[in-house]
């Protein structure tokens, strides 16, 4: 069968719209760069995402908790921090007092991969200290007491840990864009800064940035459906 020039064109415009929805969804796919905020789950030895911001948590004495920097989708495929150093390893130097408490803390800087452009990790391994703080603290007073500088932005969120990274605070980052490149600003999950459920809503579109948008693909539909009534009135006048 042979097509006449409309058809073909209608079908060329349809072939490449149908790419453009295949590419779509990674394009827009997005991760964000930032420390993410854990606690140990003491029974089972696990990391457990946590639900509150550092300036808001309240540890006990006893309680381990971890930082983790990483280009992360959303909480639930955040990287946890590595290490499996428990409470009696990491505060074994650091003896009881009346009045205060003790908080193991694991800071997890990351990898090369994660870095932002022109930036290592200052350390391949993670870190770990024990702040000894008052009974009322925060997990941020712990921070404060053993890792500065500490860096947050307007809306606290926690930017650097340490010092690290010099500059940016939870950039958003395309899956298909190199170490560094870093589109647009736009918030990590909640419980990196402030009380947030933790459900990954970091996009705040609701739709996670894992394919194209209700928009897109209705324009496509459109498109497509004009290309093959295009296709089936050309097929017509040859018959």
């Amino acid at each position: 069968m042979t097509l006449d020039r409309p058809a073909l064109r209608a079908l060329l415009v349809l072939g490449l719209l149908l790419a453009v929805l295949g590419t779509a969804g990674r394009a827009q796919a997005v991760g964000y760069r930032y420390w993410s905020f854990w606690d140990r789950d003491s029974a089972g030895g696990t990391w457990v995402y946590a639900t509150q911001g550092p300036s808001t948590a309240r540890p006990s004495d006893g309680d381990v908790q971890g930082f983790r920097f990483s280009v992360s989708e959303d909480s639930k495929h955040s990287a946890k921090p590595r290490g499996e150093s428990g409470f009696a390893a990491i505060c074994a130097k650091t003896p009881a007092r009346e009045g205060a408490k003790r908080v193991a803390l694991v800071l997890d800087f990351g990898t090369a991969g994660d870095a932002p452009a022109g930036s290592t990790p200052p350390d391949p391994s993670p870190r770990t200290a024990c702040a000894r703080v008052d009974e009322d603290a925060t997990t941020a007073d712990a921070l404060a007491a053993v890792a500065k500088p500490l860096r947050y932005d307007t809306n606290a969120l926690l930017c650097a840990i340490a010092g690290y990274p010099r500059t940016g605070c939870g950039e958003a980052v395309s899956d298909d864009a190199g170490s560094g490149d870093s589109p647009e600003a736009s918030p990590p999950p909640r419980a990196a800064s402030e009380p947030g459920d933790g459900d990954g809503g970091a996009n705040g579109d609701g739709n996670g940035g894992g394919g194209p948008s209700v928009g897109l693909v209705t324009g496509i539909a459109a498109v497509a459906a004009l290309a093959a009534a295009t296709l089936w009135q050309s097929r017509r006048r040859r018959g």
